[in-house]
């Protein structure tokens, strides 16, 4: 009964998401657009998560009747210094958004007062352990961006619709711990913009049970792990899995990833916050990871999962630094200058624990092409680190109809051997995309445990096998797939065909003789 109450309560709050979105895009680009909607819910999310912390504690010192959104700023000044220690940010009473909320309509000045108290909660953590989490949070909601309309007034009147739409949000009581509607109502934002913008939603979102099979996959035999690592972590889905799946607490050091795309870098650090994952417990860095890795001196990660771009450009052997990086060096030989495929996977190895488990999205090209990607395969394999390739089904991905493959890389496996798992057809058609079912993954994980062939779904096949087949590493070189073509007995067919001619002949004959009667009779 809790699950379908859950149920019922999420598809309330996609309804009301769906609702808002259509009200207020207009003119904005719905990509665009989901900044200002996430912005708002987070700027709501932190408000409440702050409001909620400080009434908990007051009332648990018998003050049943103190609520924060009614202090005085005066009188809050004095706790800020704890708060910001405990919390990593403050917010004023006067700031909290149940409050600008209550305003907002009657606010001429709407969009100043917007742009002050964003600046006002980001200042609150400078020059404390929380101010890189915080910094630039906001950059991307925009108060006076002509997007929201030609005039001050007409930008207002949006920005009241967003405040109020997210406002009206069902999304539970923090004290109840019912938070995570915040973090469903992000994915959801996230899923709906995704699949509506296409291949540049793509770039920022893995569906949902991709990343569920990610996750699955580098924690079997785990209940906990020490941190999980992202290269390229776009808006954080792919770690905050391992929060649902785990359990945050059994991610004992917290959430690591980096990202190049400024805007893709502020929504992962929201999404940490609207996941309830505090400050002191992720590390989210900006910049290039292939030739400015941000992690460099931490420790390995048990878990690292990453859907990394596709075929882009990097430096490769332009950048002599490159060649000599330990990350890359050991291959002897660099990822296409037109190809960072590769890079990401050795970048990935090299971050990885001994006892851990990488599970990767590839583009199917880089398990078959010859080349300098060819010997960095010849790497992995002479060195035992490949442990499973999966053929995931095509279309599941928003933005490319291509079908995927994930990589699991292991620095300790038992034996000298690589499975290969076919689930191309492991999916269930939805509208015009395919899609991964529970059954479907836990098959797949099931498959990937038991590490045996299974005729037409697995393949352990010894190393030296691949190294026989030019390390090419495609599932179908080593899962016969199932031939579903009817069986046809061809005696049987010839003797139908023969029928079928006998009837004809029988049937043209008859014809001919009333043909003939007709036109006897037509003589006459």
């Amino acid at each position: 009964m809790a699950d379908n109450r859950k149920e019922q309560e999420r598809a309330e709050l996609h309804r009301t998401i769906w609702s808002i979105a259509n009200d207020l895009r207009g003119s904005v680009d719905g990509w665009d657009f989901k900044s200002y909607v996430l912005g708002m819910l987070f700027y709501r999310y932190i408000s409440e998560n702050l409001a909620g912390y400080i009434n908990a504690g007051e009332w648990e010192a018998d003050n049943p009747d103190f609520d924060y959104a009614k202090l005085p700023d005066s009188d809050a000044e004095q706790a800020r210094a704890d708060l910001v220690a405990t919390k990593g940010f403050f917010i004023l009473p006067s700031e909290l958004f149940e409050n600008i909320r209550r305003t907002a309509a009657g606010d001429e000045n709407l969009n100043e007062t917007l742009e002050r108290i964003f600046k006002n909660i980001e200042s609150s953590a400078q020059g404390t352990g929380s101010e890189d989490d915080f910094r630039g949070l906001f950059d991307d909601i925009d108060v006076n961006s002509n997007k929201l309309g030609g005039t001050v007034a007409k930008r207002n009147e949006k920005l009241v619709k967003l405040i109020n739409g997210v406002g009206e949000m069902k999304l539970g009581d923090y004290k109840d711990n019912t938070i995570d509607a915040f973090g469903d109502a992000y994915e959801f934002l996230m899923g709906m913009y995704a699949s509506n913008a296409g291949k540049s939603g793509g770039e920022y979102y893995t569906p949902q049970e991709v990343s569920e099979l990610l996750t699955r996959l580098t924690i079997v035999g785990k209940t906990e792990v020490n941190k999980v690592y992202d290269p390229a972590c776009g808006s954080g889905s792919l770690l905050l899995k391992f929060a649902k799946i785990l359990g945050k607490e059994n991610v004992r050091q917290g959430f690591f990833g980096q990202e190049i795309n400024i805007t893709t870098y502020n929504l992962c650090r929201i999404n940490m916050f609207l996941h309830d994952i505090d400050y002191d417990k992720f590390d989210i860095g900006h910049g290039d990871t292939l030739t400015d890795p941000i992690h460099w001196d931490d420790e390995p990660f048990e878990a690292i999962v990453s859907n990394p771009p596709y075929s882009i450009k990097w430096d490769g052997d332009a950048n002599p630094l490159l060649i000599n990086d330990p990350r890359f060096s050991p291959a002897g030989v660099l990822a296409p200058k037109s190809k960072a495929d590769l890079a990401f996977i050795m970048h990935s190895l090299a971050w990885l624990a001994t006892s851990g488990t990488a599970a990767i999205v590839c583009f199917p090209g880089v398990f078959y092409r010859s080349g300098a990607e060819q010997k960095i395969r010849k790497y992995l394999i002479d060195n035992n680190f490949v442990d499973c390739v999966i053929q995931l089904p095509d279309n599941l991905f928003y933005g490319t109809s291509i079908a995927t493959c994930i990589l699991v890389l292991k620095k300790s496996k038992s034996e000298n051997s690589t499975l290969f798992i076919d689930a191309s057809k492991e999916c269930v058609k939805v509208t015009n995309s395919n899609k991964l079912t529970a059954a479907h993954i836990d098959k797949i994980v099931a498959g990937y445990t038991a590490r045996e062939s299974v005729t037409h779904f697995t393949a352990l096949v010894p190393n030296a096998d691949i190294a026989e087949q030019g390390y090419n590493l495609t599932v179908s070189t080593y899962v016969e797939q199932e031939d579903t073509r009817e069986a046809v007995d061809i005696t049987a067919l010839n003797a139908e065909l023969d029928r079928i001619v006998a009837r004809e002949q029988l049937l043209r004959d008859e014809i001919a003789v009333i043909i003939a009667e007709i036109e006897g009779g037509a003589r006459v």
